[in-house]
């Protein structure tokens, strides 16, 4: 094996088999793995001999943010797995235009504090270790969105290392196709070392769980989705059912809600609609720091794992696949099941903005079962019969919600004009595919 040595140029940490660190980095957070080599950069020059390495020696290429990725991405065997972790810096660089400058290897929890002492927030996803990296290259539906759209539409430059080690800034003004693709087009076009984010002043913001009955699921559901429609931006909210940690069909339905402000009149004026859709078991609302409602993410024990899919639902189709969700989520073996919002700021961004092609849908949901192999295995009768029944009414895929690699589901994330656009930048920044790690753009 070629020694940390050769690794020309690099000052980072090197970690190898047997390594006093390897177990620990080795995998990503749900999916193991066994590279030849995690490289743990502490500079851009780090990363620009990192990716000059795994070309030299032909090894496949991970690279790694929060890790978190459905689909493992953060990980492989056998390959070279490059690890953002330390370059995690959140500097506020202009308080006046709230422009903030955040390293690749960031997660939201960082993000969220290290903004919080100047009210400032970016609307991210809804965990604290989820990489900068990952959700933001793909999309990034948070609590905000429906007021401050998806956390990619709050970036404004980003400084990436290109297949051939170069370091390449892009934004409105600059490598303005490169700039497009990173938008939506996830890690296929290089490594991104730093974000520059149009932060927004943020206050306190009411937040919690409003729970109801698993038998009052089919109304509350179609109940709040109807109202969502006409809901004050300001308020967000997900769905979520059949989980079989809290009794699968006999689960309570909890719509977890996001008012993003401080006034509590109007708050309760936002949320109350949502209280009156059913029994209240319990209303864990109040009002919290915007830092604070970030969670924690789960990692799965050993041997378990995940398969998550997701799709799109436009206003036509909501009523038909909210009933069919709602029929399976009230049976034995359900997947477990959650349901987002999205609509508001999002949609009001042109389709072919950037390469997040989703734009008109009310809904996006989720399907996941967890589980030993042979648990997530048996799952998979019954779970493709269910999409089978939604194919007819539902498009897409978000890619940060989806765990299969398949062409299938690269044409579901990426539609066809999304696509063709995509390979073409992806012949001009990276037309030996190193980074195929991801959801990936073949080069035109």
């Amino acid at each position: 094996m070629s020694s940390a040595l050769e690794v020309q140029g690099f000052g980072g940490d090197v970690i190898e088999p047997g390594g006093a660190e390897y177990e620990a980095v080795s995998g990503s957070v749900v999916v193991p793995g066994s590279p030849a080599y995690v490289l743990r950069p502490v500079s851009v020059a780090d990363v620009r001999a990192g990716v000059r390495f795994a070309v030299d020696t032909g090894l496949k290429l991970a690279v790694r943010g929060g890790g978190h990725g459905f689909a493992g991405f953060a990980t492989n065997d056998g390959g070279v797995v490059i690890d953002l972790s330390r370059l995690a810096t959140v500097e506020v660089v202009d308080k006046e235009q709230h422009l903030v400058r955040i390293g690749g290897g960031a997660v939201w929890g960082q993000v969220a504090d290290g903004l919080a002492p100047d009210g400032l927030a970016i609307s991210s996803g809804d965990t604290r270790s989820v990489g900068v990296g990952g959700l933001t290259l793909s999309g990034g539906i948070g609590w905000k969105v429906r007021k401050y759209g998806l956390a990619l539409d709050s970036l404004v430059a980003v400084e990436l290392v290109t297949a051939d080690g170069e370091v390449v800034r892009a934004s409105g003004d600059e490598n303005q196709e490169l700039f497009w693709a990173v938008r939506g087009g996830g890690g296929n076009l290089g490594i991104v070392t730093a974000f520059e984010f149009a932060a927004h002043p943020t206050t306190d913001i009411f937040f919690g769980k409003i729970a109801f009955p698993a038998t009052e699921l089919a109304t509350v559901l179609q109940g709040w989705a109807d109202y969502l429609r006409t809901a004050p931006e300001e308020l967000t909210s997900i769905v979520d059912f059949a989980n079989p940690f809290l009794g699968g069909p006999n689960a309570p339905v909890e719509i977890n809600v996001a008012y993003d402000g401080d006034d509590a009149e109007l708050a309760a004026q936002a949320i109350d609609p949502i209280r009156r859709l059913g029994t209240v078991l319990s209303d864990e609302v109040s009002l919290r720091p915007y830092a604070d409602i970030l969670v924690d993410g789960m990692t799965p024990p050993p041997g378990i794992q995940l398969m998550t899919r997701s799709g799109f639902v436009d206003t036509a189709s909501v009523p038909e696949v909210l009933r069919i969700l709602a029929e399976v989520g009230g049976a034995e073996r359900s997947p477990i099941m959650s349901v987002r919002s999205v609509g508001g700021a999002v949609a009001r961004v042109a389709d072919d903005a950037t390469a997040y092609a989703h734009r008109q849908a009310e809904l996006m949901f989720a399907t996941t079962v967890l589980g030993p192999k042979p648990v997530v295995d048996a799952a998979v009768p019954a779970l493709t019969a269910l999409w089978g029944r939604l194919a007819p009414h539902v498009s897409g895929a978000y890619s940060n919600f989806l765990s299969s690699t398949t062409e299938e589901a690269v044409a579901a994330v990426y539609p066809g004009a999304t696509r063709e656009r995509l390979a073409r930048i992806k012949r001009q920044y990276d037309p030996g595919n190193l980074f195929a790690g991801n959801h990936n753009i073949q080069p035109e």
